[in-house]
């Protein structure tokens, strides 16, 4: 890790910047296969799914003899740790839901909003480097509570044309009966335009490589709405003389270990801590399965020595992390001044890891600087908000001059007529 000391405030933009790649042949080739898929169906999807995930498949569609397979294949350790996860999601996610209420805005105007679930959503689980099983329930769960009336999974298979048993398992505890073992370009470009095995969705949820971001963004301007822009996985922890090392370090290695394009920041005014972190870092990383990959993402990160805790505040908000660890002494005050963050964790014992699995908020979040105007996904994620209005006689005598006046102003004659007419009806 790269360690900035004191920097000006007019280098920060620069220093923060994440990893860059070329990707200008990445969108080349996903428009092509998006093209494809649109024009040739199931066809294009089956060669790609050959070319990409090495799986020859004749049926995209999991089997109930699969999913009861994948059941008596887990352990029963992992199903309690799965059913809680399961049941704080859903709490917490149910806690969003907000009822109707009808607003007399003027004397006879009433006005209210209705929540309406978005009828046919598609869910995207990656499950090539590690299969994210956990992402079923965070996706699943919230759209089960809105109502959704059509829940479409894709995730990749191995070469066998199996899909990894946890995901599954997850699928069927959730209620999602429409999987499909389709992965990557090929499967956001079927739920995005619909083949004759894989319907067409309104809205594309879930991660995924650099290649599924694009396809996800560039399918979003073809009529499909998708959940956020994302990408490789970051985290940034605030850290003083009260953090522990080694619990910074692991919150540091957890995203880390994503991959070599994901990006790990630690800001503190606090010197003397940084050593302990690194040889926390360098100790633990060696244990790590993924050690290596997470070496990668350690040559693109950097531990900041700022000034004082303003500073420190200042800068987080400027990056706008995916998720940020407050490991500071007043956690709770400093809480308060983040503006900028997909998801925060406070105080020594709040590992990034809970919201990625078990405390019940969502894991789905904005990259790249995108949480300075995106939120993570949760329950609304998966509304449409309807307004209704209702005018009676003192209602429309309330406000209807004013509409003619505004309409007359605007030169919208026919606006001001639909007014004109019901006032002269009423009198």
């Amino acid at each position: 890790m790269k360690i900035i000391k004191y920097p000006k405030k007019e280098t920060w933009k620069e220093i923060l910047k994440r990893p860059t790649f070329d990707i200008s042949s990445l969108e080349k080739t996903v428009q092509d296969i998006l093209n494809d898929i649109k024009i040739n169906g199931d066809k294009a999807v089956r060669k790609y799914s050959l070319k990409f995930d090495k799986a020859d498949l004749n049926e995209f569609s999991v089997n109930t003899d699969e999913i009861r397979e994948a059941e008596k294949s887990i352990s029963d350790d992992l199903k309690k740790a799965i059913s809680l996860s399961c049941k704080n999601i859903e709490v917490f996610h149910s806690s969003q839901k907000q009822e109707s209420k009808v607003i007399e805005t003027s004397k006879g105007v009433k006005c209210w909003q209705k929540s309406v679930a978005i009828e046919k959503v598609g869910l995207y689980v990656p499950g090539g480097l590690a299969p994210l099983f956990s992402t079923v329930l965070m996706l699943g769960i919230p759209a089960k509570i809105a109502g959704c009336k059509d829940i479409v999974l894709c995730t990749p298979p191995d070469k066998n044309g199996k899909i990894h048993p946890a995901i599954l398992y997850a699928a069927q505890l959730v209620g999602i009966t429409s999987v499909f073992k389709v992965g990557g370009v090929q499967a956001i470009a079927a739920m995005a335009y619909g083949t004759e095995s894989i319907p067409k969705v309104y809205k594309i949820f879930g991660p995924g490589n650099q290649y599924v971001t694009s396809a996800k963004q560039q399918v979003s301007r073809d009529g499909v709405a998708i959940d956020m822009p994302a990408g490789p996985s970051e985290v940034a922890v605030m850290a003083d003389g009260s953090a522990n090392p080694s619990f910074v370090a692991s919150d540091l290695l957890s995203q880390a270990e994503h991959g070599a394009d994901s990006q790990v920041i630690m800001v503190t005014a606090d010197e003397s801590i940084v050593k302990p972190v690194l040889q926390q870092v360098e100790s633990q990383v060696e244990l790590l399965p993924r050690k290596e990959l997470a070496r990668k993402s350690l040559e693109n990160s950097k531990i900041i020595i700022l000034k004082d805790i303003d500073e420190m505040v200042d800068i987080i908000n400027e990056y706008a992390p995916e998720h940020l660890i407050i490991s500071v002494e007043n956690y709770l005050e400093i809480a308060e001044r983040i503006i900028n963050a997909g998801s925060v964790f406070l105080g020594n014992l709040t590992p990034e890891s809970a919201g990625d699995y078990s405390s019940g908020t969502n894991h789905t979040l904005p990259t790249n600087g995108y949480a300075k105007m995106y939120n993570g996904v949760n329950l609304d994620s998966y509304i449409k908000k309807i307004t209704f209005q209702e005018l009676s006689t003192e209602g429309l005598k309330s406000i209807g001059p004013s509409v003619e006046i505004m309409a007359a102003t605007e030169d919208l004659m026919a606006h001001k007529n639909a007014v004109t007419l019901r006032l002269n009806s009423i009198k």
